[in-house]
């Protein structure tokens, strides 16, 4: 039964993805209910049914008080049949309805549609490119993330667990007291408008103050995380309490926008009790008087008394579920700061897979400063032959690295283009491009996984012998079968740890090059592929380096120029432009920067600023 309810609706279903969800709250949380459409209806019906049955109840118990004034044997011969329906009816009927609208909600509803939201909000964020990530928290989205689906889950079971409920309630609390005495109603009807008006007020502002209050608490996650994500860098300059500062301004902040948040309910839970007051005292007073006056019987009074007092207690939960509905709805909002960005790097439209030739790479008039005029790369023009090795130097910020995050796609040139195989690369997938090309970064971060894991992120579908071989040819099968975690895994099962910290830098990077080797691209980006290694390994893996480089094109980011002084042609980058090209003899022989770079190192290692004054 459980999992006829809990698989009425797939979370993972197919679906038209868009670059720019919505972002409005209600065409946003429309366009994620999609799936959901018939089971709502379905909710909505039997919700109504169930308050119909309450009152149903509550009108039968002023009946039972009528029927009891007469002789007791008499009152069961004539309703004998009625009373046992009503029985079976109750113990039967009504909680198979109940089990109904329940199962609908706890497992059809819930379970589902958090899970297809966060589903689908992972999906959209992950296709954003590098330049949006690295303009905000990772514990911020993340936290967004994992907070909006909950809260768009709870805010649509209180439309269905409470205020569809609760409206049919009202309704049929009208009908009924309409029903025993017209004039019934206008107590009712006076504090409903009352009542709504309280609701008004509430609702304006707790979803600002909830929205508000949420945003805090990302921002605290953010700032949490980001000390957690950095925890070397605290120890080592002895910051503890200056990011117990950086946390307790944030803390504060969310402690304060929670107050205010409180303040409004503290407000409404004073002002409903008095309303309910004068609900119990209208309506019940009223009820007595007509009794009084012999114009309702005892069974109108009871019925009166008792739909009133079951208000009064429901009122309670009705403004509950309706602050929580718009409570939630304002952390879904505050999530949708993130979830409904656009996205603002995409395929185009006729995009197709990169159909991979030769290696040939052309940069046309490239250009790129970040948007800011000044910085990475202005007009540059430049071919790189297939399987052409080719080395980049230059002081810090001169465009070494603009121009390999461009290769890559994870930003759009400004102006000019970038060919390979004469095909633009803002022209083909993104995805075809980066399969296409290998590399290997200064900054050797891993996955929080196993060794294994790690290292068949470069090609899935490889065979364990393959893995082994490319972690032999990049120093690191010997120490990969000494590790193990705290778990007690051991060798390639071991975990690494968060951005691999459980790692020597070193080990971390002879992971990364035995991954890339495993990946076998034909293009090949090395960005400092052995700063973070002792010169004996690096000595041991040089071959396997050009190794790796043989047969591909080749864009090789070094200080240490003893690693670039081999290939093919090397370039010498400067404020953006292309200020020298040419061999290692030819360079040395111009006398220019490059000289100079090679005349002041040491052991190899390139001083670029220094060097260039």
């Amino acid at each position: 039964m459980f999992k006829f309810f809990e698989t009425l609706v797939d979370p993972y279903c197919d679906y038209d993805e868009v670059d720019a969800p919505p972002t409005k709250l209600w065409p946003f949380m429309r366009e994620y209910a999609r799936p959901f459409r018939k089971v709502f209806v379905i909710t909505s019906i039997i919700s109504v049914v169930v308050a119909a049955v309450e009152i149903g109840l509550i009108a039968y118990m002023g009946r039972i008080v009528d029927l009891l004034s007469g002789d007791p044997a008499q009152v069961w011969a004539d309703h004998a049949g009625e009373f046992i329906a009503v029985v079976l009816f109750v113990l039967f009927l009504r909680p198979a309805l109940q089990a109904l609208d329940v199962l609908l909600l706890n497992n059809t509803v819930l379970p589902n549609f958090g899970t297809l939201i966060r589903w689908r909000a992972h999906k959209h964020v992950l296709r954003q490119s590098v330049g949006w990530f690295e303009n905000d928290f990772a514990g911020r989205i993340a936290n967004r993330i994992m907070q909006t689906p909950p809260a768009a889950g709870e805010a649509v079971f209180q439309v269905f667990d409470a205020i569809t409920f609760s409206i049919a309630y009202v309704v049929g609390a009208a009908v009924l007291l309409a029903d025993a005495d017209p004039r019934l109603v206008l107590p009712m009807l006076g504090w409903l408008l009352l009542y709504g008006g309280l609701v008004r007020w509430t609702v304006k502002h707790v979803g600002p103050a909830s929205q508000k209050s949420s945003d805090a608490r990302s921002q605290v996650t953010g700032r949490v995380v980001d000390a957690y994500t950095n925890i070397h860098s605290v120890k080592l300059f002895a910051h503890n309490k200056r990011e117990l500062e950086y946390a307790k301004e944030a803390i504060e902040y969310s402690r304060e926008t929670f107050q205010q948040e409180m303040r409004i309910f503290t407000l409404m839970d004073v002002m409903l009790v008095t309303l309910n007051g004068v609900l119990i005292v209208s309506v019940v007073g009223w009820s007595i008087w007509l009794w009084m006056q012999g114009q309702a019987s005892v069974g109108v009074v009871a019925a009166a008394t008792a739909l009133s007092l079951r208000l009064n207690a429901m009122t309670g939960w009705i403004m509950w579920a309706l602050t929580s509905f718009f409570r939630q709805l304002g952390v879904v909002a505050e999530g949708m700061e993130t979830i409904a960005q656009p996205i603002d790097l995409v395929d185009e439209k006729s995009a197709k897979p990169l159909e991979f030739q030769s290696g040939e790479i052309k940069l046309d008039a490239l250009s790129h400063h970040y948007g800011r005029g000044s910085g990475g790369l202005d007009k540059i023009s430049l071919t790189i032959a297939p399987g052409e090795k080719v080395g980049l130097i230059g002081r810090s910020g001169a465009g070494k690295s603009t121009l390999v995050k461009l290769l890559l796609r994870f930003y759009d040139a400004e102006s000019g283009r970038i060919l390979i195989d004469d095909q633009d690369v803002s022209q083909i997938t993104q995805d075809s491009l980066r399969d296409a090309i290998g590399m290997v970064q200064q900054d050797s971060s891993l996955l929080h996984r196993s060794v294994r894991d790690n290292l068949l992120y470069g090609r899935p579908d490889a065979s364990e012998e393959e893995m082994i071989a490319a972690a032999q040819k990049a120093e690191a099968h010997d120490f990969i079968l000494d590790l193990e975690d705290p778990q007690g895994r051991k060798g390639y099962d071991a975990h690494v740890g968060e951005r691999g910290v459980k790692l020597s830098g070193g080990q971390r990077q002879r992971i990364t090059l035995a991954r890339v080797i495993l990946k076998d691209a034909p293009i090949l980006l090395l960005d400092e592929a052995t700063s973070a290694l002792d010169s004996e390994v690096e000595a041991a893996i040089q071959s396997t380096l050009y190794g790796m480089m043989a047969g591909k094109t080749v864009i090789a980011i070094a200080h240490r120029l003893s690693t670039i002084a081999e290939m093919d042609r090397i370039l010498v980058l400067d404020q953006g432009y292309i200020v020298e090209q040419g061999t290692h003899a030819e360079l040395l022989e111009l006398g220019g920067q490059y000289a100079g770079f090679w005349a002041r190192q040491s052991g190899g290692f390139l001083n670029a600023d220094e060097a260039a004054e």
